[in-house]
């Protein structure tokens, strides 16, 4: 029995070595283009590059007086040291946030007492998300706030969407007036992968060596292009010369001449 194994010993090693290509790893080979990919990092569900807020440019002066003391008659006359404890900087940071909300609906309000319009609606949201993403830089493990701020980027991408197809023209006006970059849900979710995204970076590869290769032949057609011509100048004036020479009327113009001269001048 033993020696029966022993003698199948050089065939299985035979049939393993004919067979050796069929069970290399040939699914991993590695590429001789010199093309490095890198998985791009997801970006956060709350970041500007989901939301598409590119910043207002509204300041609040920290010595302006709260909302509700706008149009106090009082205050005119009252003292220095008055005055300050009704300002901004002298109140919570909510008052900011009231005064800053009021200077960005003002931007797109139909009229003074316009609070219910969708453009109102969609900028009052517009202040909160801007203020929310300020304060989640500074507490990013804060996932109550987190999740408000998702939902809050959610309902104003579905409040753009409503607007962009009852009034376009509104819908940009409004984008324009709020810095905004309306970002619709794409129709097709398509995952990231490498195979998919090597193949799209060699493709791009090899239109980028053929370009060159045509932007190199280019050139030296061009190059060609102005010896042709000044030849072209000099046989068209000796057929000239040697046809008046015959006796016989010349096939070829002086302005004909001319104009293979002139390009050959351009070209040079």
């Amino acid at each position: 029995m033993f020696a029966n194994n022993v003698r199948c010993v050089p065939v299985i090693v035979g049939n393993i070595l004919k067979i050796s290509n069929t069970l290399a790893r040939n699914y991993a080979f590695k590429s001789n283009l010199k093309i490095k990919w890198v998985r791009p990092e997801k970006p956060s569900c709350i970041s500007t590059e989901i939301s598409g807020d590119l910043g207002l440019d509204v300041k609040v002066d920290p010595n302006e007086y709260c909302k509700k003391y706008w149009n106090s008659k009082e205050l005119e006359d009252a003292d220095d040291i008055v005055k300050k404890m009704f300002t901004l900087d002298f109140n919570k940071r909510k008052t900011t946030v009231v005064v800053q909300r009021e200077k960005i609906t003002s931007l797109v309000k139909n009229h003074f007492m316009d609070t219910t319009s969708m453009e109102t609606i969609i900028a009052k949201m517009t202040n909160q998300i801007l203020q929310l993403q300020e304060y989640m830089k500074d507490h990013p493990r804060n996932l109550p706030t987190k999740t408000h701020l998702k939902e809050l980027i959610e309902k104003r991408k579905k409040f753009l969407g409503y607007l962009r197809q009852w009034d376009y023209k509104r819908f940009e006006w409004l984008l324009e007036k709020l810095n905004i970059i309306y970002k619709p849900h794409p129709h097709q979710y398509l995952p990231v992968t490498r195979k998919d995204s090597l193949r799209k970076l060699t493709t791009k590869h090899c239109d980028k060596l053929v370009q060159e290769k045509l932007d190199a032949y280019r050139k030296e057609l061009e190059e060609e292009q102005k010896i042709f011509f000044k030849e072209k100048a000099e046989k068209l004036a000796f057929i000239r010369a040697e046809e008046i020479a015959c006796g016989v009327t010349p096939t070829v113009t002086e302005e004909q001449i001319e104009d293979v001269r002139k390009k050959a001048a351009e070209l040079q």
